[in-house]
């Protein structure tokens, strides 16, 4: 089990990894060895996740989820397949982790009396600056 906060834990078995050749730095290496990770994890069928986290990583993962509900991770940073494998669950934890913060619903508040007054008064004053530009009188 990979925990991911104190509530939530996914299943290792639900995280699939391929290993596909990296581009970028290596040198003759990088034609050789196939480093770079690609970690799929099946958002819509797990069955680890809670239905609200669940909804909103399918949400907030924007390109990188399939239509099937497959969140896709491509790790090629490393040189090394194990530091790759590394960053790509690293980052899996990091969006489950995102989606699984609840942001604070807004109160709407009203500006003070006094932020009313300086808000009008700088509005006058930029006024009478932008009037004070004129053109330029013709002395002829």
């Amino acid at each position: 089990m990979v925990r991911v906060t104190d509530a939530i834990a996914i299943d290792e078995s639900e995280i699939e990894e391929t290993f596909v050749r990296a581009s970028g730095p290596g040198g003759q290496n990088v034609n050789k060895v196939s480093t770079a990770v690609q970690l799929r994890f099946d958002v819509a069928g797990s069955r680890n996740l809670p239905e609200h986290v669940r909804d909103r990583l399918l949400r907030i993962g924007g390109k990188r989820v399939t239509d099937e509900g497959v969140l896709v991770i491509d790790a090629r940073r490393y040189r090394t397949q194990d530091k790759n494998r590394e960053d790509a669950l690293a980052r899996l934890i990091e969006w489950i982790r995102k989606a699984a913060a609840v942001t604070p619903k807004r109160r709407p508040t009203r500006p003070t009396r006094t932020a009313r007054k300086k808000r009008l008064e700088e509005k006058r004053r930029r006024g009478e600056v932008k009037r004070g530009r004129g053109g330029v009188k013709d002395e002829g």
